[in-house]
């Protein structure tokens, strides 16, 4: 699959190509790139981004892996609609977007998936354990959090869940800026990324 847009077959597409909301958060380029990394995503894998947001991450993948199944949900109209407007700006073809609000609307989502994307908010532990029974064998899923409490909370989660392999990431990035007459860097917001296994 390929975009006008992004002609790459790489990741990494730069924030400013995405449609954006006030308000509506959106995963930095280089945050994106260590979540998609997280993932380890087979090629047919089926995905479920819970909280996506602007639809960054459904994008970079549906490009990425155009013969996988990506269910991207999110409880608002206006945002649910901006990620597919995100997904036809960048010819994706294999998301399917669902209004509703996570944990209730699991049991309505389509066939279990291979890999989930949990993105900041909600009482993320509460969530964790809800999609876990969901989350096919052997599988992963990926839960970020921009604070220590989301980290503890997520932390404690897998390990109740008893997931194998833990990992956790806190990203710190520089971008150089021009302010004025001069270049500067300037810090991108630090996010903490857990991923697990479920292997039972």
């Amino acid at each position: 699959m390929s975009s006008p847009i992004w002609p790459y077959i790489t990741p990494g597409i730069p924030d400013h190509l995405f449609e954006r909301l006030p308000g509506i958060p959106l995963s930095k380029r280089e945050v994106r790139l260590l979540i998609i990394s997280a993932l380890r995503l087979g090629s047919q894998d089926r995905l479920w981004d819970i909280g996506a947001g602007t639809g960054t991450i459904p994008v970079e993948i549906g490009l990425l892996c155009p013969k996988s199944e990506i269910i991207a949900v999110e409880r608002d109209e206006e945002v649910a609609n901006l990620i597919r407007h995100n997904c036809d700006r960048f010819n994706v073809t294999n998301v399917e977007v669902i209004e509703g609000n996570a944990p209730e609307c699991l049991k309505d989502l389509p066939l279990k998936p291979h890999r989930v994307c949990l993105e900041g908010g909600r009482p993320i532990k509460t969530l964790l354990k809800e999609v876990w029974p969901y989350l096919q064998s052997p599988g992963r899923i990926v839960a970020t959090t921009n604070n220590l409490e989301g980290l503890y909370s997520i932390s404690e989660g897998l390990a109740e869940l008893q997931a194998r392999n833990i990992e956790v990431v806190q990203s710190a990035v520089n971008r150089l800026e021009t302010r004025g007459n001069y270049q500067t860097f300037a810090a991108v917001n630090p996010i903490f990324i857990l991923s697990g296994e479920k292997l039972e």
